[in-house]
């Protein structure tokens, strides 16, 4: 078995802060059944697909890190008292956005020369 290339760990490693996040941010507020099911298990399911090589988990799971981007762009502008959790999804998400095109741009990158 291969070891998985850098950007897949980094991937993994965003999802798996992704919903680290999600969970300390929002479980708390009280709607755990809605938490877990919105917020907490998209970015699991998708690391569970990282992990076993799944492209399309990766393809997914930089679709939506366009959607977590936006999100704590919103909050991070919005919501005074929420900024940090704002910020740490905008960065999370970037990474998982950089982490699920890495390959992809680098054969893109490699064709071109």
């Amino acid at each position: 078995m291969s070891a998985r290339p850098p950007a897949h760990r980094l991937l993994a490693a965003a999802l798996a802060g992704l919903a680290a996040l999600f969970a300390a941010w929002f479980v708390p507020d009280g709607h755990l059944v809605a938490a877990l099911a919105v917020f907490v298990a998209p970015p699991l399911l998708l690391l569970a697909g990282v992990l076993r090589g799944s492209a399309r988990a990766r393809f997914w799971a930089g679709v939506l890190g366009l959607f977590w981007f936006s999100h704590g762009v919103m909050v991070a502008w919005s919501d005074p008292a929420e900024r940090g959790y704002g910020w740490a999804e905008i960065v999370l998400a970037l990474a998982a956005i950089g982490g699920a095109s890495w390959t992809g741009l680098r054969a893109r990158l490699r064709k071109a020369r």
